[in-house]
């Protein structure tokens, strides 16, 4: 239970106490093997500007103000960035050294090089001393049309004049902005027309995206905090031209990844380990009460679904060997979950993930700046330091230890909590001191012992975390909650037990199963297909199993039942449910049939790529994806409620060549 606490205690406090942003997994140097595009066409002088041959046209950047624009191959002029939010003061002198050219700010002790690589302009800077930068940023010089594409959660379009993301109830324009560490993937897209930018940051800690709105229309600024003892003293933007596409920019980072070999493969992972294989084709479940039965299970394998994934929460109740023998042979994956990131006093924890032997609580908690402990899950007990464990576990094998307990009823899957997302932390603790870089990294090592099997013997699990970053994509092979773009009003709606649901009755508990109304503008914001876009399966869809929240079943809100489950399918993504005989007793038949469809697709395409959105009329109500090469899995889902070229609304449809369309129409 305690997933839902933390991330519903999270938002503006946490984030304001995280303000000593630390380094990176992903850092400037690792551009510098990248070899330049089209060789050494610049730089040049134009007009006081550094001109850079870049794919699709010609950059040119301002050292005094570092408005950079660029002009096109077709002749048109586009702007990757307007100038720097404050004054700069004045630069020195520009060198160049081939395709690459540099200067200084000596009075903000700030070194900057430009240069092309790989197609992109790469901007990188160092600062001598802390301080900041409001760079990149989007300017008045934006065409009509102006979209933004933004990796929260799976991702969204949103158009820069729309009405309603320019008001309050959209919930993009606070103060607070968001910090890249916390959207999926750092980067964003800027798309007018045929035209757009893609604008990719490898430092993502220590860097804050706000919009803000004037005139009605959305400005996006990024700001990044320069901390030596953070480690945040380097900044790297990669800013290249696209063809204005709303998935361009995701297929500009799929390609950053892969040229740093840095994007996974399901295909490798189940080479590696076989039982990955059962995750294509399964829906996620969370299951409660008489549904961790083996009869259940058995119930389950009747209704005619072959592939699932079962999992069950730390409330004292695991499922039973008999129960996980059962799921296992019906071809499911099963697993419990699992949290390594909170720890109370064994005393008095009201949850058995937070016990730990010894003295990790409470030296092991995580303290800020003035020597507090920084408050746990609901602001329960405390943050486990990552740092804490790594440096205790090779002699008291804490972790390797839990793990052996967890899965001693001999599951196959595991659900790690929180280690895959942006929840990252500075420890000040002298004992164990960490950057949120060193906590990024340990994250990484222990995600891997376990879907590796270095924790456990060599016997390796398939692994699931919370929300995954794309920085965790090659040690994970599920995520719940990536699919899932949050507006904060969803925690308001959820700490109102009255009518969300809480913890109780026992076995189904309210939050799970109990059907609740979002307020329009949360839904909007969240759920509206027409502001939907894939940008996390145009990454990773080949790498990573994608859902929805756990605590945000199907079933749960009924009156976006009908999209979300076309949104899942076009994007061929599973479904996550909470299931017990009830639910089953009510919805057995439509999660049956909607199995057998999902089947289908993940057959044909499970495990290969996105390679193509589109939506295919003006009000963007219908949309179609493509999978793998020429001739591959198409895609397309009606959200309107007119038919589509004899496509009925309410209904997607799946096509292969050779093969005959087949179609799923969710019940209203």
């Amino acid at each position: 239970m305690t997933r839902f606490l933390k991330a519903a205690t999270g938002s503006r406090k946490r984030r304001a106490a995280l303000a000593a942003l630390a380094g990176t997994a992903l850092t400037a140097s690792t551009f510098t093997a990248l070899q330049a595009y089209a060789g050494p066409a610049g730089p040049g002088d134009d007009g006081g500007t550094v001109a850079l041959r870049i794919k699709g046209g010609e950059a040119h950047v301002d050292p005094r103000t570092l408005r950079i624009t660029a002009r096109t191959a077709s002749g048109t002029e586009s702007e990757l960035s307007a100038a720097a939010g404050e004054q700069l003061g004045a630069p020195s002198e520009v060198s160049r050294h081939g395709s690459t050219a540099s200067w200084s700010y000596p009075g903000r002790g700030l070194t900057v090089s430009v240069a092309s690589r790989d197609g992109r302009l790469v901007v990188r800077m160092h600062a001598e001393k802390d301080g900041s930068i409001a760079w990149p940023a989007s300017g008045a010089a934006q065409p009509r049309g102006t979209a933004y594409e933004l990796p929260r959660g799976e991702g969204l379009r949103i158009p820069a004049a729309d009405t309603f993301w320019n008001s309050e109830e959209a919930g993009l324009t606070g103060a607070d902005g968001i910090d890249l560490k916390d959207l999926t993937m750092p980067f964003w897209g800027t798309t007018a027309g045929g035209h757009g930018v893609s604008t990719l940051v490898p430092t993502d800690l220590g860097t804050n995206l706000r919009f803000v709105s004037g005139s009605g229309r959305l400005r996006a600024t990024a700001t990044h905090d320069f901390r030596r003892a953070d480690g945040t003293d380097d900044y790297t933007v990669a800013l290249s031209l696209t063809d204005g596409s709303p998935v361009a920019a995701a297929k500009d980072y799929r390609r950053y990844l892969a040229s740093k070999g840095q994007l996974g493969s399901l295909k490798q992972k189940i080479r590696k380990n076989p039982e990955v294989a059962e995750l294509i084709g399964a829906p996620h479940a969370y299951v409660w009460g008489d549904g961790r039965s083996k009869e259940a299970v058995e119930r389950l394998k009747k209704l005619g679904i072959s592939r699932m994934w079962l999992g069950y929460d730390a409330d004292g109740e695991p499922m039973t060997k008999e129960a996980v023998a059962a799921a296992k042979k019906a071809g499911y994956l099963v697993g419990p979950y699992d949290s390594w990131d909170n720890a109370q006093d064994p005393g008095t924890a009201d949850t058995s993930v937070a016990k730990w032997p010894d003295r990790l609580w409470p030296d092991g908690c995580v303290h800020d700046a003035d020597g507090k402990p920084e408050g746990g899950f609901g602001g329960r007990g405390c943050y486990l330091s990552s740092q804490a464990l790594a440096d205790a576990e090779p002699d008291h094998h804490y972790l390797a230890d839990r793990l052996k307990g967890m899965s001693s009823n001999g599951v196959n899957s595991y659900f790690l909590d929180v280690d895959a997302t942006g929840e990252l932390f500075r420890d000040h603790t002298p004992a164990h001191p960490m950057t949120q870089a060193e906590d990024r990294a340990n994250r990484l090592q222990r995600m891997r012992g376990v879907s590796g099997g270095g924790l456990s013997g060599g016997r390796p699990f398939v692994l699931g975390s919370e929300s995954a970053g794309s920085w965790a994509n090659q040690v994970i092979d599920f995520s719940h909650g990536s699919s899932t773009p949050v507006h904060d009003g969803l925690w308001k709606a959820e700490r109102d037990k009255k009518t969300w649901g809480g913890y109780w009755p026992k076995g189904r508990p309210g939050m799970f199963f109990k059907p609740a109304t979002l307020d329009k503008s949360v839904a909007k914001a969240m759920f509206d297909p027409t502001y939907r876009v894939p940008l996390y399966e145009t990454v990773l869809h080949d790498s990573v199993v994608s859902t929805d929240r756990w605590e945000l079943s199907l079933y749960k809100l009924p009156e976006q039942k009908r999209d979300r489950a076309l949104l899942a399918m076009l994007y061929n993504t599973p479904v996550n449910l909470a299931l017990d005989g009830t639910v089953l007793d009510e919805h057995g038949k439509e999660i049956a049939e909607m199995q057998r469809f999902f089947a289908g697709i993940q057959k044909a395409a499970g495990t290969e790529a996105m390679t193509d959105f589109r939506t295919l009329t003006a009000d963007r109500t219908v949309q179609r994806t493509t999978f793998g090469g020429r001739g591959g899995l198409e895609i397309t889902a009606n959200f309107g409620t007119g038919s589509y070229h004899g496509l009925p609304g309410g209904c997607v449809q799946a096509a292969t060549r050779g093969h005959a369309p087949q179609r799923f129409c969710p019940a209203d």
